[in-house]
């Protein structure tokens, strides 16, 4: 059998639309907006915005956001016309399946696991350092860090940690959530989103009014911008390549803000359990899409008018906790919203785990029907009607990661695993309008195959950008991938039957 034999159209929409033997459909158009924004407000929203004003643009860090916007924009449309034809929970899986075949969907959903089981945990353990932050530190090193942590306090004692527990706890809670069923984890879901979209437009609205012009003169970094050191005289920030200053520098910090955008892909994983997916879907993705867009350039203004984009790169001023640095310092009257922001930091922490491993779940779940790994991952629950066996052994893998190494293993190995499924999701758009023209589209995307190749082309630009190491890594784990189809899958695929 070839190894790019092709899934039947006919044959996977007869599987979504089983309802008495597959997941239930509960969530409407408004609980797939409130999903994609639960996966994508996060940390990124609080962190990368400073990150990328202090390396690269400057007050321009609003332009930047644009930029990314426009390239998720693209994928975006491309995900919701998939989503409204193909209503199956695999995603991107599913859909490489239908346009190019079992093995390269065999490598996307296995390059999914880095983007939704290795974000899960990475993003737990930061849950974690955020959860001791509230707390005033009162959790002991050694129950809050891996066994691979370890630093020496002021007294020169060495304190070495052991696991992990917050982070573990918190997703066993969100784990054992969604076995209880996705209707419950999307109200969940829904209260969460609702409490840090709040607190974002709270300090939108109270941080215009004390916005300082002359933090906006310069807009874009100059060229000839010094390097700024530490005390000890070591770089921790230049601006003479052509990315971290002017236009270039709009661009280098449209790379950095462009992973704050993870996350609406996550709800095409939730089409099988949408109640009218062809018209639902493209809502879903693309209206949390355009709603964050609009809230992340309104923070990036607001952030970098009430502060200097100067000081997001100084360890001593707004490098760590620039947000929490810029009401301290330019909103005095409003202290308590410093702790508003951790609280909504930690609320979005946890509607991403939620969605990450939700959408692992079910592309497990979608994986298993096909026959490519074991049964026990497409077991839904008798009563509840989830896969709770996949969410199980999801947690068991999630949980040893979160609980025993750091989060900066991971790297940037879940942005990998999610610009790798855009660049196939468009390319297959394109694809199958060649090979099934006159297939129904309830949502089309536009310009085609402008928006593909367009959408192909930028995510294979930032997946270059990607330091070495992570590319090898990656790379690594996808040779990993191959040898598992090859032992297993492939023999034991329904295909092959």
């Amino acid at each position: 059998m070839s190894l790019f034999r092709r899934k039947s159209l006919d044959l996977l929409l007869s599987e979504a639309s089983n309802s008495e033997k597959g997941l239930k459909r509960t969530l409407g158009a408004g609980n797939l907006i409130a999903l994609g924004i639960g996966a994508i407000i996060g940390a990124g929203l609080f962190v990368r915005t400073a990150a990328a004003a202090g390396q690269a643009a400057g007050a321009g860090v609003t332009l930047s956001f644009i930029v990314a916007a426009v390239g998720c924009a693209f994928a975006g449309l491309c995900y919701a016309e998939f989503a409204s034809m193909i209503p199956i929970s695999g995603s991107a899986y599913a859909y490489s399946y239908v346009t190019m075949g079992e093995l390269v969907a065999w490598i996307i959903g296995w390059a999914l696991i880095m983007e939704y089981a290795l974000g899960a945990a990475t993003v737990s353990i930061a849950w974690s350092e955020y959860l001791n932050k509230l707390l005033g530190g009162q959790i002991p090193y050694e129950w809050c860090h891996s066994p691979f942590e370890s630093f020496t306090d002021s007294a020169g004692v060495l304190h070495a940690g052991m696991i992990n527990a917050p982070a573990l706890v918190i997703l066993l809670l969100l784990t054992l959530l969604l076995i209880k069923g996705t209707q419950e984890s999307a109200t969940v879901n829904a209260i969460i989103v609702f409490i840090k979209v709040a607190v974002v437009l709270i300090f939108i609205a109270i941080g215009w009014q004390y916005i300082k012009p002359e933090n906006y003169v310069p807009y874009l970094i100059p060229e000839n911008t010094p390097p700024v050191l530490d005390k000890a005289g070591k770089v921790i920030a230049e601006y003479s390549q052509w990315n971290k200053h002017g236009w270039g520098g709009v661009l280098g910090g449209a790379g950095i803000v462009f992973f704050a955008f993870i996350g609406f892909d996550a709800v095409s994983t939730a089409a099988q359990e949408a109640k009218n997916p062809k018209r639902d879907m493209p809502i879903g993705i693309l209206g949390s899409l355009v709603i964050c867009t609009i809230l992340y350039i309104l923070f990036g203004h607001v952030l970098t008018g009430v502060a200097n984009w100067k000081d997001f790169v100084d360890p001593e001023k707004g490098r760590e906790a620039s947000v929490a640095y810029a009401i301290t310092t330019g909103m005095p009257k409003f202290g308590w919203l410093a702790t508003a922001v951790t609280v909504a930091i930690l609320a979005g922490f946890s509607s991403v785990i939620l969605v990450m491993l939700m959408g692992q779940s079910r592309i497990f779940y979608t994986m298993s029907n096909d026959g490519l790994i074991p049964k026990a991952f497409g077991q839904l629950h008798a009563k509840y009607k989830t896969p709770y066996k996949a969410n199980i052994i999801l947690f068991v893998f999630v949980g040893l990661f979160a609980a025993f190494v750091p989060g900066h293993v991971a790297g940037d190995l879940t942005s990998f695993g999610t610009l790798f499924a855009f660049v196939l999701v468009s390319i297959g758009v394109w694809i199958l309008r060649v090979k099934a023209p006159n297939l129904e589209r309830p949502f089309k995307a536009p310009l085609a195959p402008v928006v593909s190749v367009l959408g192909a082309l930028i995510c294979l630009a930032m997946i270059y950008g990607l330091d070495n190491e992570t590319l090898k890594v990656a790379f690594g784990w996808m040779a990993l991938g191959l040898v598992v189809y090859f032992l297993y899958s492939k023999k034991h695929s329904k295909l092959n039957k």
